[in-house]
């Protein structure tokens, strides 16, 4: 499904009344075991001002890895990689960072250690808390996981905040449906560009997202399919997601 034009999404701003309009991209970059030339060309071209990264790496050298995405997509590493078990936060130099925690979350005996990343980043006037996940392919520890993160969420003590996720889960899902209560999906919520997530070529799902609160006002949120600078062939060699691109206004605080 398409929604609006990819050459629409608002770009990133500070208003007179000190809200700001952000951009904040959602990527499941698979390890980097893909063309790292290409992900950070489709990174640059959708002009972030954070990036939730699910799937960053996590082994042997994991911090020259992270250090070379951020540099070769122009960001800076602000928090997790290896430190919360995959989920990765960048951001532009726009961003101030406030402060950073991981969190690793409880393992079921058989499957991944998963994690949260979190960071408290302001731009200007306005504070923006931020949530990086990769949920469980298991629907009873799934669920568990979407608990905690509207627990991580509450906690962080930010009236607005933003979460961009690899769910594991489509929007018929119950944690999916858990986190759509709670917040915003931004795709529901103002669509823009494509909807499904999944590789090109694959069956159709939509299994990552960017959610906001209450609060946070979502100007446009999908897929940046056909953005310009953005090719088919960088999408397709890049990783085995797509990314969500979000443009939100967050009020001055």
């Amino acid at each position: 499904m398409e929604r609006g034009s990819v050459q629409d999404l608002p770009q990133s701003t500070t208003e007179p009344d000190g809200s700001v309009v952000v951009r904040v991209l959602s990527y499941n970059i698979r390890s980097m075991r893909d063309d790292v030339a290409a992900l950070a060309r489709v990174i640059r071209a959708c002009r972030p001002d954070v990036v939730c990264v699910q799937e960053a790496p996590r082994f042997f050298r994991w911090r020259k890895a992270a250090a070379r995405l951020a540099r070769t997509s122009e960001l800076v590493y602000v928090s997790g990689g290896a430190t919360a078990s995959g989920p990765m936060i960048l951001s532009s130099l726009r961003a101030h960072v406030e402060r950073t925690e991981d969190v690793l979350l409880p393992r079921t005996p058989g499957l991944h250690q998963r994690g949260f990343s979190t960071a408290v980043l302001r731009f200007g006037r306005a504070r923006l808390g931020v949530l990086s996940c990769h949920l469980s392919v298991e629907d009873e520890e799934r669920y568990g996981q979407g608990r905690l993160l509207l627990e991580r969420l509450a906690a962080l003590d930010m009236p607005y905040a933003v979460v961009g996720g690899d769910f594991n889960d489509r929007p018929d899902g119950r944690t999916f449906g858990l986190l759509a209560d709670a917040l915003q999906d931004g795709w529901a919520t103002k669509p823009w560009g494509r909807e499904h997530t999944t590789r090109l070529g694959d069956p159709l799902q939509r299994i990552d997202a960017v959610f906001a609160t209450e609060g946070v006002e979502v100007l446009g949120c999908g897929v940046p399919m056909g953005l310009p600078g953005i090719a088919e062939r960088d999408l397709r060699a890049a990783t085995d997601h797509l990314p969500v691109l979000a443009a939100l206004r967050v009020p001055a605080a």
